[in-house]
């Protein structure tokens, strides 16, 4: 640890990727939210969410572990706590098994086994598969080790329905479809800084015009499979208005990437995907809640 640099709980809420778990938890929520016609309780509503949180912040406190000397080489990371020695790494390591516990405890006492055990194999996907093997072995690394972050949707309706759904399910899809084109994006506005790492991004391996192909093929896959809510009658015509225009905005800037030199435009990319997931799901839980009612309000005027 540097001379005089104290971690402080900023430092350690950090290592837990706050911003990235929050889009977990919203997708969360929303799975949770719409394995019920009503509303949740209350106690599964926060326990639930407080313990698949515990378990992603310690995934990524992981991350941060395995990944200290990466990032120290990194623009984006090197001022990571580990990075930087505010944080030594026994420390990082007992603070990730220290929630990763706290967080498997909470679902497994308050909540059911089910999710306590698919959010368990989903922190050793992220934190170990991915960021341990996966990471460095494959180019392809993001399209496998996705569906450890697709998983939240499922955990939500789980924790809620205590069972695995087959609407529960086409979520973890669309999360998994989105991820390539979401990522590869940032990969291909970061490629130099992969390729100093020695990490085998798609860019850094197979160039940026092959990587720039593959995103606006994903996102045409994304924008098939999230049509699939409506097609299989999960959700109504208000999700698909979303689901379209949305996907459009996407494929634009897909297109974009694919057909231009700006060089902001991996960058503007990644981050139109971040607020794609979000507005997405809040349009699912607008669909699933606002649609009944209108029906509802309908049937009792004809009456």
């Amino acid at each position: 640890m540097e001379e005089g640099i104290q971690a402080s709980w900023r430092d350690y809420l950090e290592m837990c990727k706050p911003t990235v778990v929050a889009l977990m938890i919203l997708t969360s929520v929303i799975g949770m939210l719409l394995a019920v016609p009503g509303m949740v309780p209350l106690d599964v509503l926060i326990l639930g969410n407080i313990g698949i949180a515990l378990c992603a912040g310690s995934a990524a406190t992981v991350n941060h572990l395995v990944d200290r000397h990466v990032d120290q080489q990194m623009a984006r990371t090197h001022n990571r706590p580990l990075a930087k020695g505010r944080v030594e790494p026994m420390q990082a390591a007992i603070f990730a098994l220290a929630t990763g516990l706290l967080g498997m405890a909470v679902l497994l006492v308050f909540i059911n086994p089910l999710t306590a055990w698919l959010t368990l194999a989903s922190l050793v996907g992220y934190a170990f598969i991915y960021t341990m093997f996966l990471k460095r072995a494959t180019p392809q690394n993001i399209v496998i080790g996705g569906l450890a972050g697709a998983a939240p949707p499922l955990l939500g309706w789980t924790a809620v329905a205590g069972e695995i759904s087959g609407h529960a399910l086409l979520l973890v899809l669309i999360i998994f479809a989105w991820t390539p084109p979401h990522f590869w994006a940032l990969a291909v506005h970061r490629k130099n800084e992969y390729a100093k790492a020695d990490i085998p991004m798609l860019p850094v391996t197979h160039g940026i015009r092959y990587t720039k192909v593959h995103i606006f093929l994903y996102t045409m896959i994304m924008f098939a499979v999230t049509l699939l809510p409506y097609a299989t009658g999960m959700l109504n015509w208000l999700y698909l208005l979303g689901a379209v225009v949305l996907g459009i905005g996407f494929i634009y800037w897909s297109l974009v990437m694919l057909l231009t030199e700006r060089r902001s435009a991996g960058m503007d990319t990644f981050k139109y995907s971040i607020v794609y997931l979000m507005a997405l799901f809040v349009i699912m839980l607008l669909d699933h809640y606002l649609l009944p009612i209108q029906g509802q309000a309908l049937a009792l005027s004809a009456s």
